[in-house]
């Protein structure tokens, strides 16, 4: 059975700085792409970040880009994301997602890709002003 479980989330001052992560388990971590995800109160999902399964390729979506950093041991099976100038509008349920069919991030990871995989429940990030 797939697990994956974040951890890490909590309160902090904008400009601050925070690391998720995410512990997986059940499923061949090293071969699965994987995702960072967000989701606000009342807006939509939001693609953060994916990273290839090997760790060497690695995509951002505009509003975190130059802020945050993905990465992963897969030695360990964990996902981390370190999240640096933190904005009120950072603030959100941080998810974990696997691609358990592939293990590359598509041009259109933040769209699809993750969807028939796997998640975790979630991790809180609230930013205050």
């Amino acid at each position: 059975q797939v697990q994956l479980v974040e951890s890490g989330g909590g309160l902090v001052q904008a400009g601050g700085s925070l690391k998720i992560s995410c512990t997986a388990s059940g499923l061949n971590f090293g071969s699965a792409a994987m995702a960072w995800f967000r989701q606000a109160p009342g807006k939509e999902r939001e693609g953060i970040s994916c990273i290839s399964y090997h760790g060497y390729h690695s995509a951002y979506a505009g509003s975190v880009k130059g802020r945050f950093t993905i990465s992963r041991d897969n030695a360990e099976k964990m996902l981390y994301l370190q999240m640096n100038s933190l904005e009120h509008e950072d603030t959100a349920m941080y998810y974990c997602a696997a691609d358990l069919q592939g293990g590359v991030c598509s041009g259109s990871w933040h769209k699809g890709q993750f969807n028939s995989g796997s998640w975790g429940q979630g991790t809180q990030v609230t930013v205050s002003s």
